[in-house]
């Protein structure tokens, strides 16, 4: 295979996609075959079986789908704007601000006051209160300083992550319990329109970095280049940045926090495609949405009827194919531009 061809790989990205949905489907403590699944739904009788899977089973694969793919397209866009493949987007502090908004929500009991969407409004504001800092020290004379912003993003995780252990420290049993289970990540998300709202933000999230793309080809080639190539460098980054932040945010909101997706997917995928971000994006979004909704059925099943959090999945998962991609080809720096 040509790299970068996408005759095949997209094809391939959706074919992956298409089986992990599948696997969801059919993955639980109530075994469900696949020859049943489609007749239950269509025929939309409320049996136990119809509420498994339209009640339970499918708003995960749908948040899988939205809080993957828009992890993923996070990853490219900041790995692209930093020219550096270990950035990711938890990197920035934008999961530590969550947690943080998240622990404090548990402590005061807030989900009390406003059951449906305290934790995850928490979350998001925790994101926010981490982001706006982040970005308004870091410009100067309406000049972005983007290693200013990685470090300052490195420094806000540590301060946000050492206040969260601060919380667990003296909090009781059971609000530890779910302080723990929230950071660790999971995609139980009852509520239906967050989980629209979620994979609404996710998708035009990838058309909007779908239509950036060519001007982060040019980023990675260097900001001399292109601001030779006509492109205004600081107005891009402030969109590229916002969009990112945004994309993490909502994840991180609804989902708490879940590793390696937004590092592993594109640092994969760009094996395949090359640097173009055009390719990237696309297909970075499909097999990060096909990796989260496999590693959830893999945390559903593996110790059934005990679910794991799935950001524990996806971390050992992700960091095991990191360091075997590693091992294969060693890391360099990043090259940008099509190829």
């Amino acid at each position: 295979m040509r790299k970068g061809d996408m005759a095949i790989i997209l094809p391939g990205a959706v074919l992956f996609l298409a089986a992990a949905v599948v696997v969801a489907l059919v993955s639980g403590s109530a075994g469900i075959p696949l020859r049943r699944v489609f007749s239950i739904i269509a025929a939309g009788n409320v049996t136990p079986e119809y509420s498994i899977l339209v009640d339970i089973r499918l708003p995960r694969i749908i948040l899988g789908f939205a809080v993957g793919g828009a992890l993923s397209v996070a990853g490219v866009i900041l790995q692209g704007m930093f020219r550096n493949p270990l950035v990711e987007p938890y990197t920035l502090g934008i999961s530590g601000g969550g947690a943080l908004g998240a622990a404090l929500c548990i402590i005061l009991k807030l989900q009390n006051v406003f059951p449906v969407i305290a934790l995850p409004a928490s979350g998001f504001i925790g994101s926010c209160l981490v982001v706006l800092p982040l970005y308004f020290v870091n410009m100067r004379r309406n000049v972005v300083r983007m290693q200013g912003i990685l470090l300052t993003g490195v420094m806000t995780s540590f301060i946000s992550s050492s206040l969260v252990v601060l919380i667990l420290a003296v909090s009781r049993t059971e609000e530890l319990h779910s302080i723990v289970f929230w950071i660790m990540g999971s995609l139980d998300e009852p509520n239906s329109t967050l989980i629209m709202i979620a994979g609404i933000i996710a998708v035009l999230g990838l058309c909007q970095a779908y239509i950036l793309a060519p001007v982060l080809n040019a980023l990675s080639l260097g900001e001399e280049e292109a601001v030779h190539l006509g492109i205004d460098t600081e107005r891009t980054r402030k969109r590229l940045f916002i969009l990112a932040s945004l994309l993490t945010g909502i994840s991180v909101s609804l989902t708490g926090i879940i590793g390696f997706v937004g590092l592993i997917v594109p640092h994969f995928v760009r094996i395949l495609t090359g640097y173009d971000h055009r390719k990237l994006v696309v297909i970075s979004f499909l097999t990060g949405a096909g990796f989260l909704i496999l590693c959830d059925a893999i945390a559903r099943t593996v110790f059934a009827p005990v679910e794991l959090p799935v950001g524990v999945i996806t971390g050992i998962v992700g960091g095991c194919v990191f360091i075997y991609i590693l091992g294969r080809r060693p890391l360099r720096g990043y090259q940008g531009g099509a190829e």
